[in-house]
């Protein structure tokens, strides 16, 4: 037998040399290291004197060492004996093809398996396998239509191959080309159907044949529950001759986890067999359902507990957000592994204690994606985006893996906080990485261009998609309405409904909210008045809101009132300050102390209604009552939302007050408006000083409105924002009157378009004009 060559032998050693650095990690500690270097110390040594055994004997002795090494991890050692051989059979080249294949070497397996002077059966079986194992079925199943020869096992390793990949259909093809099939064959072709959903033809499979072992009827029953078809898993799991445990284990958990827990705890205390996973199948399934008392008084009743167990009912804990008594059982737990962190940080973050579960997170002994992304989204959603944003670089800087979970949480952070160059940053990344084709990662991103004013990226991103699913159209739909252009915002509904999707009740709402911004009011009525019998969704509390919003707007007050009096529920407080809001703008005082008692009577503290009555008093001169309510809100404690702007320029965020006098740039910022002012007063600009809640000269109005923080901070994105580009201002209350109109100006006399995020919408400023219309 040909052996391979000085020279190809040490390019094989400097290729597992190279990976030695990057991809070996031995399986065993020093001490087993030693251990295995002692029993194969007496090997070595018998290789290297003369032997007196035949050659094959010789080969055999070999190839054992080679095996040994294998097992152990220790590819390189393997490689040097390989090396020493006198003689090599092809199974000394099986036993180094499967050992590299094992220890994660393929390319160094593949490289060998070219090299052979002599392949059998073996050699091709295991190579396929390995083919297999990385996902490559193209190559798999190219070798193996080269085959001269084939077994079963060759057979069944593409069929399996196919099968774990959902390659259903081709799976199928090699079954029926089979000349022989065995048990593992039926049962591959059977999980295959069942692991993908296709239960008709597993269950056509199953009746097709007799005989069947017990672990292909354990199959299709977890198929059936998988599916949620408990009552087809009933009548199969009684028509079992014979069941195990697992068959047991399988009913139990379909009961639970479809919210017959009564049911499931029948079958518990009837079944003849009983092991842990049945114990923490009914554990799960009380607390799957909220039952965390009838857990725990089971899980303390348990003969033996393992992980699982302790995990289960450590989130029962967290899920109803008892953390005093998930702290108690986490501290006395005999092991602790990365999931009982994660599952401990992330039920202190939904419950806003980022404090705690920093602390844990710091504690850690090892930490994974989840622990990563669990920490970051519990920044995200407690508010506080940048320490969620330094956390995600943290994570990069320490090498710690990126997935999905941790990008979408950054991708969230940057939508809240506007940073949208960071989000683009992370998009390549994304993209980088091939994670940006599902909707998952997809719709976070196309959140993010949303939420940070760049509506057109969103729609470049929406049609590059590959997956979309209601929430990517709800996301658009939602996202245009915000921005200002109702219109588009309702072609993409006909467009969604006409792709064959079903609008659900967040669909409905982002278009309510479109016609509202739009002052589409028939149109709106019309949507409002029908969603229950076209669409199949009952009006809640949001849809109400839009449509006294809808109805507010354009000025019908009253038709307003009498659809929240229609309500099938009290108005809350959010639908009431709509309505005050709405009679502000059009000076129904009547209407606007109506609806601010009601509010002061829910929400006492609401200081944004205090400041709405306010300005509709001011407006009317009615100064007086502008004195009572600022008492009244000295008396009560409730103190005015200190209103500020930021802008994003070169990834760093300047943040301006009302006559901001803190920016390292206020000289030149100041004297840049003065002079802005004189240009804007020339193109005909005139304050609107009825929004000053003071009653001073008005001279010192216009000075006050003057300096208000969106126009510091539009200002200040005139001067360093690159012509050309458009200017993002966020703020974080409601743009005033006079501001609005002062923006139009600047962004006509300037050239340049300027995008405003208030609290409730974003203005698209060009040429003069804004994308509201003037109706917001």
């Amino acid at each position: 037998m040909r052996c391979l060559g000085t020279k190809r032998l040490e390019e094989l050693l400097r290729t597992l040399s190279q990976n030695q650095h990057t991809s070996f990690k031995p399986s065993f500690n020093a001490k087993k290291e030693a251990t295995f270097h002692s029993s194969t110390q007496k090997t070595q040594t018998q290789l290297q004197k003369p032997q007196s055994k035949s050659g094959d004997d010789d080969i055999k002795q070999w190839n054992v060492a080679i095996s040994s090494y294998m097992r152990n991890g220790l590819c390189y050692e393997a490689l040097r004996i390989f090396d020493r051989m006198p003689r090599r059979s092809s199974v000394s080249y099986n036993a180094m093809i499967s050992g590299f294949l094992r220890n994660g070497e393929f390319e160094t397996a593949r490289k060998m398996f070219d090299e052979m002077p002599e392949r059998d059966l073996v050699s091709w079986n295991v190579m396929i396998k390995g083919y297999v194992r990385n996902r490559n079925l193209g190559k798999a199943r190219e070798l193996f239509e080269k085959m001269w020869e084939r077994d079963v096992c060759s057979w069944n390793t593409m069929l399996s191959g196919y099968a774990q990949n959902g390659c259903v259909d081709e799976a199928r093809r090699i079954f029926d080309r089979m000349p022989e099939k065995n048990e593992v064959s039926w049962n591959a072709l059977l999980s295959a159907y069942v692991q993908n959903g296709r239960m008709e033809e597993a269950c056509v499979l199953f009746e097709s044949r007799e005989n069947w072992a017990l672990v292909s009827w354990n199959c299709l029953l977890g198929g059936f529950v998988k599916k949620k078809k408990i009552v087809e898993a009933r009548q199969f799991f009684d028509g079992m001759n014979v069941r195990d445990v697992v068959s047991w284990n399988t009913i139990i958990t379909g009961y639970a986890q479809n919210g017959k827990i009564d049911e499931a705890r029948k079958l518990f205390d009837e079944s003849p067999l009983q092991d842990v996973f049945t114990w923490t199948a009914m554990v799960s399934g009380y607390v799957q359902n909220r039952m965390v008392k009838e857990a725990r008084e089971l899980f303390d009743k348990m003969p033996e507990r393992n992980e699982v167990s302790w995990n289960a009912m450590l989130a029962g804990y967290v899920q109803s957000e008892r953390m005093e008594m998930a702290k108690e059982l986490f501290d006395v737990l005999p092991f602790r592994n990365v999931s009982t962190w994660n599952t401990m940080i992330t039920g202190y973050a939904q419950c806003g204690n980022v404090t705690e579960a920093k602390n844990l997170f710091d504690k850690m002994p090892k930490r994974d994606p989840v622990s990563w992304a669990a920490m970051i989204a519990g920044y995200s959603q407690s508010g506080h985006g940048y320490e969620a944003l330094r956390l995600f670089v943290q994570m990069e800087r320490e090498g710690g893996r990126l997935n999905r979970s941790s990008f979408s949480s950054a991708l969230s952070t940057c939508a809240d906080v506007v940073a949208l160059e960071l989000g683009k940053q992370l998009h390549g990344r994304l993209v980088k990485g091939g994670y940006d084709s599902g909707c998952f990662v997809g719709n976070a991103l196309l959140l993010m261009y949303c939420k940070c004013g760049s509506i057109e990226d969103a729609n470049d991103l929406f049609e590059e998609m590959t997956g979309r699913d209601i929430v990517s159209w709800n996301t658009m739909i939602s996202g245009y309405s915000r921005h200002g252009f109702g219109e588009e915002a309702l072609r993409f509904f006909e467009l969604m409904k006409r792709q064959g999707l079903k609008p659900d009740d967040a669909t409905l709402v982002a278009v309510l909210s479109a016609c509202s911004h739009t002052g589409l009011v028939d149109k709106g009525r019309e949507y409002f008045y029908t969603m229950t019998q076209n669409y199949g969704v009952t009006p809640n509390s949001q849809h109400y809101a839009c449509m006294v919003d809808l109805l507010g707007r354009a000025g019908l007050l009253e038709e307003a009132h009498s659809v929240m009096k229609e309500m099938p529920f009290e108005p809350d407080g959010a639908i009431w300050g709509t309505l005050l809001g709405a009679s502000r703008v059009h000076g129904n005082t009547e209407l606007a102390e109506i609806a601010a008692d009601k509010i002061f009577a829910m929400e006492p503290e609401n200081s944004g209604m205090y400041v709405l009555l306010s300005n509709l008093y001011a407006s009317l001169g009615r100064w007086g009552d502008v004195g009572k309510l600022r008492v009244r809100m000295r008396d009560k404690g409730v103190k005015k939302v200190t209103g500020y702007s930021w802008i994003e320029i070169q990834n760093k965020t300047h943040t301006f007050s009302v006559g901001d006098e803190f920016h390292a740039e206020k000289d030149e910022i100041y004297a840049f408006m003065e002079d802005l002012d004189l240009r804007m007063k020339k193109a005909g600009y005139v304050s609107k000083t009825s929004v000053v809640l003071h009653d001073v000269e008005e001279e010192e109005k216009e000075r006050m409105v003057r300096y208000h923080s969106e126009r510091l901070a539009v200002a200040y994105g005139i001067m360093r924002v690159s012509p050309g580009k458009p200017i993002r201002v966020i703020k974080n209350l409601r743009v005033c009157e006079d501001c609005h109109n002062a923006i139009k100006c600047m962004a006509k006399i300037t050239g340049r378009v300027i995008i405003l995020r208030d609290n409730n919408r974003f203005h698209h400023f060009k040429d003069g004009s804004c994308s509201c219309g003037d109706y917001w």
